[in-house]
């Protein structure tokens, strides 16, 4: 089979007159704006020409935010680039060009993971938000969602020192057991379902609907207590929204520090009903709160419920503030595109 290039070109235009997403994604953004960043984690200089060559790091970027958006391992993101069209070219890269392995993947990773590049990464695509006019507005919401993590298979002796902080003994017996187990994700329960795994805690603006602050927690902490580190001293409005799980003395002393306003939905407790304007006001504030609901909605939409096929809480930092990264690029692609 030879290789005819007018089919190669003909097969993209009729890809492009379906909508290519990923086509518009890389048009819309100037990638170049992560290179300084991104080289950090290179060799001050090669000792010798000889070899091939490491992949360029923007490239390798372009990868993680792939894996990010369809929620892929790197053997599935491997095997993708290889096979798919569309992911070629948003890469750059032709029939002709190498394709990272999956081992060079998550070597890129692990680098970006001990050079604590996630948030550089991610304030760097803020900034460039910001200079095309997409600055903090209106507000802020606060929320959190589960990212579910492989269950361990843990005795009930084990799970107890894991809770202290501490590793079972016996594992240091077993290696390659130890390497599997995953000390820092808890358990937790949500409407009568257990959970196991990690939590997103974000802060989107009420305006555009970027994500602007967000961390990464055990999913046992309570969303109550990751909140004064997600506020947003530069939106242009002084107006917080948060649920009920919020609700708190503490935090409403933090907002008053602040100087924000608390628009937190009311609660009711045993012996005292909401009243029927407390009730009003919670429907008032729901039509914002809920706005924070959509960010998470059109992650699961796009790839799905997240998978943290890693170990521990620094690679699932890691994987948690992609897919954050990732929302907030295709989200400025689609008002980008409302912008005309």
């Amino acid at each position: 089979m030879t290789f005819d290039l007018y089919a190669y070109e003909f097969r993209l235009r009729e890809i492009d007159q379906r909508g290519d997403p990923l086509a518009q994604l890389d048009g819309a953004i100037n990638w170049e704006l992560f290179r300084k960043t991104l080289e950090e984690i290179r060799p001050a200089g090669r000792k010798s020409a000889a070899g091939r060559k490491p992949f360029d790091a923007v490239l390798m970027f372009k990868i993680m935010i792939l894996q990010s958006l369809y929620n892929l391992s790197d053997d599935a993101v491997e095997y993708q680039i290889r096979d798919r069209l569309s992911f070629m070219r948003f890469l750059g890269i032709t029939m002709a060009n190498r394709v990272p392995d999956a081992k060079t993947i998550w070597l890129f990773r692990e680098k970006l993971i001990e050079a604590e590049l996630i948030e550089t990464l991610f304030r760097a695509f803020d900034d460039f938000l910001i200079a095309r006019g997409f600055s903090a507005r209106k507000g802020q919401i606060v929320d959190a969602s589960i990212v579910p993590a492989p269950r361990q298979r843990n005795r009930r002796e084990e799970n107890k020192t894991i809770k202290n902080g501490e590793e079972p003994a016996e594992w240091a017996e077993t290696p390659n057991k130890q390497r599997q187990k995953d000390v820092d994700a808890r358990w937790t329960q949500k409407n009568g379902v257990n959970h196991y795994g990690y939590k997103n805690h974000i802060e989107v603006d009420a305006k555009h609907k970027f994500v602007r602050r967000w961390a990464v927690t055990d999913a046992a902490v309570h969303d109550s207590q990751i909140f004064e580190e997600l506020l947003d001293d530069n939106n242009t409005n002084g107006n917080v929204w948060a649920d009920s799980a919020y609700r708190t003395p503490d935090n409403f002393e933090i907002l008053k520090k602040h100087g924000f306003r608390e628009k937190i939905q009311r609660k009711g407790v045993r012996g005292r009903a909401l009243t029927d304007w407390e009730k009003q006001g919670n429907r008032t504030r729901s039509k914002v709160r809920s706005r924070v609901e959509h960010v998470f909605g059109a992650m699961k939409m796009k790839a799905g419920d997240l998978i943290i096929r890693t170990i521990g809480i620094v690679r699932a930092r890691c994987k948690i503030g992609l897919r954050n990264l990732a929302y907030n690029m295709t989200r400025f692609r689609r008002l980008q595109a409302a912008r005309g």
